[in-house]
């Protein structure tokens, strides 16, 4: 599923959908592992994002000594 079809998706959520949705991760995960997956998400895109920053910068440096 590409990025474009998942915005796609979540753009023609409503109300309903999304309500419905959280009651069903509260029933699967209940309320107090709901933090923790949520913590662990975000760590996971942060880990992300610094890696992709850190690949860029390398792509940068690369082509910098390239020129050289």
């Amino acid at each position: 599923m590409t990025l474009l079809n998942i915005s796609l998706f979540i753009s023609k959520l409503g109300a309903p959908e999304i309500i419905l949705i959280i009651v069903a991760l509260l029933i699967l995960f209940g309320g107090k592992k709901i933090p923790e997956l949520m913590k662990g998400l975000g760590s996971g895109i942060k880990e992300f994002k610094n890696a992709s920053k850190e690949e860029n910068k390398n792509d940068s440096t690369a082509i910098e000594k390239k020129e050289e």
